[in-house]
């Protein structure tokens, strides 16, 4: 009989809002690293400069949902484009070190006794 048992992974925690919070981290830890070539560094400070720029590709004013989108995807693909760009054993070892201080939040535990007031009189 062979051993069929399956390997149990639990679910990412967090969600969304966890994934970009460590994705800036990501590309602030990256921005630093003498490491990651000068030219490379140019795309998330052009994605920051589009996005504060007067000039548009897709207004606002003419175009109200797509003028919104074109700014996000210029982010996306800017931050994306820019973590591909870097030496993949920079972003392996950055992303380690974030892995690394997510898992320590023993910090946040606190020990204590619940009651209940409304048995209480």
């Amino acid at each position: 009989m062979t051993n069929n048992k399956r390997k149990l992974i639990a679910p990412p925690q967090g969600g969304m809002m966890k994934n970009f919070v460590k994705q800036l981290k990501l590309i602030g830890r990256l921005m630093g690293d003498k490491r990651v070539s000068a030219f490379v560094k140019i795309l998330p400070l052009a994605s920051l400069a589009y996005l504060i720029s007067p000039v548009d590709f897709a207004p606002g004013v003419v175009f109200p949902v797509i003028g919104a989108l074109d700014d996000a995807a210029i982010l996306w693909i800017g931050s994306t484009l820019f973590v591909q760009l870097c030496p993949d054993n920079v972003v392996k070892e950055h992303l380690d070190e974030l892995d690394s201080e997510a898992v320590d939040n023993s910090d946040d535990i606190v020990d204590a006794e619940s009651s209940d007031w409304s048995d209480k009189k």
